[in-house]
């Protein structure tokens, strides 16, 4: 019976609390097997950590005090962006695992379902680019790393409609627009198996962002809200930084984010 069943919440905060990044991927797909399967409960009866468990390393330091990588053009500085790419990866996957956990009570199981399987990718990711480290005599915390990934969860602890539209809808957005670029920075230093790594990263974005903005519209209706003109408060409201172009506008576009939201954002 359901009732005998371990919580979904349970399993996914253990998996937020395992800091060694090996173990962390793997307890994550673990509990999105056990979810597909059936195996655990929809039921929410822990709190998600207000912040994640950290491995000793990498250093994790402010984004003002991050050394400059360069531009990717030689093998250091190929080596120095593939590493901050993994710990963008590293952290999505409790970006997702959070959002299931923390929001998914209110959402109902899709919206745990789809989270959840972003956080399998963003595990997947991870595992992809620290593989790719450790074939270039390097490995993932081998070198300092970004520590304000974590601060749009926090801004955004409070309610769904602000995370969907920060995360998904401008972080991961993000990631569509400046990814072709840095493709092309491999190819044409040769590191095509790096570049073959990247595509398969933002093929997945494209519906990572798709989900943030299909849920966003959702929860738009049920508040009877028009989706364009609350993004921008919540963006305004909610995101430190700026959402400026070159934007992928295809890409965006099959995610979800119209020509639309984009001007209301600008």
């Amino acid at each position: 019976m359901t009732a005998s069943l371990p919580s979904v919440a349970a399993a996914i905060r253990a998996a937020m609390l395992t800091a060694d990044p090996q173990d962390k991927a793997m307890a994550t797909r673990a509990v999105v097997r056990d979810w597909r399967a059936g195996r655990l409960a929809f039921a929410f009866d822990v709190v998600m950590p207000d912040v994640p468990a950290r491995p000793a390393l990498p250093e994790l330091l402010p984004p003002n005090r991050m050394p400059k990588r360069g531009r990717g053009g030689s093998e250091r500085g190929r080596i120095a962006l593939i590493h901050a790419l993994c710990h963008i990866e590293f952290v999505a996957i409790d970006l997702a695992l959070d959002a299931a956990g923390r929001f998914g009570a209110e959402r109902g199981a899709d919206f745990v379902t789809d989270w959840l399987g972003v956080a399998a990718d963003e595990a997947m990711h991870f595992g992809l680019l620290a593989r790719r480290l450790r074939s270039l005599g390097s490995h993932y915390g081998a070198m300092p790393a970004h520590d304000g990934l974590w601060d749009a969860a926090r801004e955004t602890a409070h309610d769904v409609a602000a995370r969907l539209a920060v995360v998904p809808m401008v972080l991961e957005a993000r990631g569509l627009d400046v990814t072709p670029q840095t493709i092309a920075r491999f190819v044409a230093a040769e590191d095509h198996t790096t570049a073959r790594i990247l595509q398969r990263i933002v093929d997945d974005e494209v519906r990572h962002v798709r989900f943030g903005t299909t849920h966003f519209a959702q929860v738009c209706a049920e508040r009877g809200k028009q989706a364009p003109q609350f993004w921008n408060m919540l963006v305004t409201q909610h995101f430190r930084g700026s959402v400026k172009p070159p934007f992928n506008d295809s890409a965006r576009r099959s995610a979800g984010l119209s020509c639309e939201m984009m001007a209301a954002l600008a």
